[in-house]
Formats: structure tokens, C-alpha cells, sequence
């Protein structure tokens, strides 16, 4: 106990942030009774990791857990999970959410739209009232490569007039998924990010778009982390819990 206090003392603000967030959600929404248990890809995450770790041995060792990146061709595709914990690069009033940052969308979506809940865990700074406001990078889009030009012209005819590929930092050329598509970025203006539902439907019409980065009516309840250690819950229903002390 001293040695998890003694690390969670030495990270920054932003950090125990998100380690509140995490195990406020796990704490609320994992009970003893959940079996298969979906873990996204988000900054957020490992501390979900953490304090499904901490819940000990006898309370792990029947579970199933399925990561967005589980290669097994058997996946989840004919089961459902009891509960799915994942980050979000922003949500919304709504609970709508942008994710794809790191460009793992596709399969974090899947895992999301598998569990009977799906919950998200974030800091402060992923909060707003309009998709697009804080992040502003634009709409993750997974594609078929061989579209990919075909897209792009379909997505800035639609409004997204920078619409992009991503291009990879360490290497030459455009960021690669783990399905072996390409991703662009595609900012919106706000008249059109207010209604993320319609937006979705436009954009999966294209033909060679393979998952969009908007998820909505998916996401039963937020948690974000404050910088002054408390977290606020945002729930479906758009009631709103603040200043909550979480024991770290």
C-alpha cells in the first residue's frame, strides 16, 4: 500500500487525473458477477488495468479479458461482454464521443458495441459541450487504401474541405492500422458536428470507408478526473455528479 501511494504521488496532475477517473468507473461498473470484461486502447486505460488487478486473484480468475488489439480469429463477434472500459479523445453533452487517436477505432468500436455497458474514463481536458471543440484534429476515418483518393474527395465535397491523410512520424508515408488501412483526419464545421449521429451516416455511406471515429448513443456514463483530484460523472441521462473524492 505505501508503494502505490508513494507512485501515485510522484505523477503530475494530469496523470492522477486519469488514475481517478479509472478506478471510479471500474469501482461502479465492474461487479464480481461480470465474466468477459472488454479493455480499450486509451491513455486512460492501464489504470482500469490497475484496479481490475487490485481486485485480486480469486475475483480475476474466471474472467475473460478482451482487448481491442486480441488477435484470435474467434474475437467476441458471437458473445457479449458484460462491461467495456475505454478512453475518448473527447465526449460530449451528450456522451457522443471522438475516438480514434490512435487510430484504433475500428476495433475499440467493435469491443464497445459487444458489452451490455460501455464506459468511458477520461481527464478533464476531453470534456466538452460540442464534438470538435477540444479536439480539433477532426474525425478519425479508417479507409481502404485503394480508395483512399475517392474518399478524400467524398469527404471534402461533404464539408470537410482539409481533409487528410494521417501521416506516420518514425516513417515515410501515412499511418497504417492494425487492419492494414490507411486514416484520415476530417475536420467538420461545428453546424455539422452538433449532430455527430447524422454526420456518422454520411460518412460511413462513402464507398471505402471502413469505421468512422464518432460513437454515438453508445456510451452509458463518463468519468472525468479534475486536476484537483475529485472526478465528475456525466451520465446518459445528463444528470451530472462533481467534486466526488475517489481513494487512490
Amino acid at each position: 500500500m505505501a508503494t502505490s501511494t508513494k507512485n501515485a504521488t510522484e505523477k503530475s496532475p494530469i496523470e492522477l487525473a486519469k488514475r481517478a477517473a479509472a478506478f471510479a468507473a471500474v469501482d461502479a461498473h465492474i461487479r464480481p458477477g461480470d465474466k468477459v470484461i472488454g479493455i480499450g486502447s486509451g491513455s486512460t486505460v492501464p489504470y482500469a488495468v490497475e484496479r481490475i488487478a487490485a481486485m485480486g486473484k480469486a475475483a480475476n480468475e474466471n474472467r475473460f479479458f478482451v482487448p481491442t488489439g486480441f488477435q484470435s480469429q474467434n474475437l467476441i463477434l458471437d458473445a457479449e461482454l458484460d462491461v467495456t472500459v475505454d478512453g475518448a479523445d473527447e465526449v460530449d453533452s451528450d456522451l457522443n464521443l471522438i475516438k480514434g487517436g490512435g487510430a484504433c477505432h475500428l476495433r475499440e468500436k467493435v469491443i464497445a458495441e459487444s458489452a451490455k455497458t460501455f464506459v468511458v474514463v477520461a481527464d478533464f481536458r476531453k470534456e466538452s459541450k460540442v464534438l470538435g471543440e477540444k479536439y480539433t484534429k477532426g474525425v478519425p476515418v479508417e479507409i481502404v487504401p485503394f480508395a483512399s483518393a475517392r474518399v478524400l474527395s467524398a469527404l471534402r465535397a461533404l464539408g470537410s474541405t482539409k481533409a487528410a491523410l494521417r501521416m506516420a512520424k518514425e516513417k515515410a508515408g501515412p499511418v497504417v492500422t492494425d487492419n492494414g488501412n490507411f486514416c484520415v483526419d476530417a475536420p467538420f464545421p461545428e453546424s455539422m458536428m452538433r449532430d455527430p449521429s447524422a454526420l456518422l451516416h454520411q460518412i460511413k455511406f462513402i464507398t471505402g470507408v471502413v469505421e468512422v471515429g464518432l460513437f454515438t448513443n453508445m456510451c452509458e456514463a463518463a468519468y472525468f478526473g479534475n486536476e484537483d483530484g475529485t472526478i465528475t460523472i456525466q451520465s446518459l441521462d445528463g444528470s451530472k455528479e462533481a467534486n466526488i473524492k475517489v481513494d487512490l
